[in-house]
């Protein structure tokens, strides 16, 4: 405790440390204040219930979209998209590095290759935004969501029209507004921006979801009590078990050779540099399977909204159910197909070892060359099996704490990308800070032994 504390009097008085600090809180406050800004033309108290009856049979599923947003999604707010169509043309952008020819040159050209992906990324950000706001407005103008103003009077073509297209510019602007916060956390706070903004608008949501589960289970004190403690017990121990699969690797030792010496017309070569290794996480594609195996089970929620075959809607629902048996196994499924998926795409084993043949590196007892990049792969396989297992288990884990009992809105923290997105932040911005700090304690040192 003497340290923890020291350590917050440390970062107190290192003043770039608090102007980083200050920097994020003020940026993060914007975006939560533009949450609560409604799109012109809505009424704000009647867009909660038309979202409730739009998607009464999948609230769980919107509230992992709604989470992302902090809310915004269900208000109808001009940042009702969030950070989620960048994330989708980040996402695109990475795939199509693997593809396209052009974009593996611009990544291999250093930090001008990188100005140019993120360039283009953004305008990718721009077209994915359109597209999402007119779908996002067109099912408020089909439902007919009240308006607040005639001239936005949904039974005009011009009403709609105008709606539609101010709309459009505000949803749009709204997420290049977030993505602007985002990119200026990271140059002037703590941490990665895009993902900080994505953890406060879960972290949003987590006071009213824990008062929820508080006075539904303090009605009867003395039970209450004792199934909340092991509620919060149970939390505990998934956050651990969460904190271990991000942060488990597998370190394949790799050796180089240093350097030649002449005695002679003898040559010597000292191998005896230190081991080095390859750190394989286990859960190397993150929480990326996930949030794709989340988004592919949106479709049936879409085709069923705008079916008007009766018995495809029946056999659709089965799969928007969020607590139900086949969307948790379709779900289970599809989080271990893809995390072997994007493992593959995003770790190239054969460049891994071409890199270390060209830096004189070789894996003990493997050949440099093809036996190294087929070693890598057999043990990257091996690492990535109990690792999808896992995300797959985390993935479903808020449905089986539901049905144990705990509300909806504090089951998402359970696991999840919820889960996943919190602790991976937290993590980041405690490493920040411990660079940090010992940055501080060597300049203290320094300073001490010059005089």
């Amino acid at each position: 405790m003497g340290n923890f504390l020291k350590n917050i009097h440390n970062i107190w008085r290192m003043d770039e440390l608090r102007n980083k600090i200050a920097s994020t809180i003020c940026f993060l406050l914007i975006y939560r204040f533009c949450v609560y800004i409604p799109i012109p033309g809505i009424n704000s108290l009647g867009v909660s219930s038309f979202f409730d009856s739009l998607y009464s049979g999948s609230k769980g599923l919107m509230q992992i979209l709604s989470s992302f947003t902090g809310g915004a999604f269900n208000r109808a707010s001009i940042f009702a998209l969030g950070i989620m169509p960048y994330i989708s043309s980040s996402i695109i952008m990475q795939l199509m590095s693997i593809m396209i020819p052009f974009l593996q040159k611009l990544q291999r050209d250093g930090e001008s290759g990188r100005e140019q992906i993120n360039f283009i990324t953004r305008c990718l950000t721009i077209v994915i935004s359109i597209i999402q706001s007119m779908v996002y407005l067109f099912s408020l103008i089909q439902k007919l969501v009240p308006y607040s103003h005639p001239i936005f009077n949904s039974n005009s073509f011009y009403g709609k029209f105008l709606f539609l297209i101010l709309g459009t510019i505000l949803l749009t602007s709204g997420t290049m507004f977030t993505v602007w916060i985002g990119d200026n956390i990271t140059d002037r706070g703590i941490g990665n921006g895009i993902s900080i903004i994505i953890m406060s608008g879960i972290i949003s949501r987590f006071p009213e979801a824990i008062s929820k589960e508080f006075f539904s289970k303090i009605k009867n004190i003395n039970k209450g009590i004792i199934i909340l403690f092991f509620e919060f017990f149970l939390w505990l121990i998934v956050i651990l078990f969460t904190i271990f699969i991000i942060q488990a690797v597998r370190k394949i030792p790799v050796q180089y050779v240093s350097h030649y010496r002449s005695f002679g017309l003898e040559s010597k070569f000292i191998s005896n540099k230190k081991h080095q290794y390859i750190p394989l996480k286990i859960t190397s594609a993150g929480v990326m399977p996930i949030i794709f195996s989340q988004s592919i089970m949106l479709f049936p929620l879409i085709f069923s909204h705008y079916s008007n075959n009766e018995s495809f809607k029946n056999f659709l629902r089965v799969f928007q159910n969020v607590y139900g048996f086949w969307y948790n196994i379709t779900i289970f499924t599809l989080v271990v197909i893809f995390t072997f998926f994007y493992t593959a795409i995003t770790m190239p084993v054969n460049q891994i070892a071409d890199e270390l043949k060209r830096n004189g590196g070789h894996i003990p007892k493997i050949r440099p060359g093809k036996e190294t990049s087929e070693y890598i792969d057999k043990i990257l396989s091996y690492v990535t099996l109990p690792g999808s297992m896992s995300l797959a288990f985390v993935a479903i884990l808020p449905s089986i704490v539901f049905k144990m009992g705990i509300n909806q809105s504090f089951s998402l923290f359970y696991g999840g990308t919820s889960l996943l997105i919190v602790v991976g932040v937290f993590l980041d911005i405690y490493q920040q800070f411990s660079i940090h700090l010992l940055n501080y304690y060597y300049d203290g040192l320094m300073h001490i032994k010059n005089k």
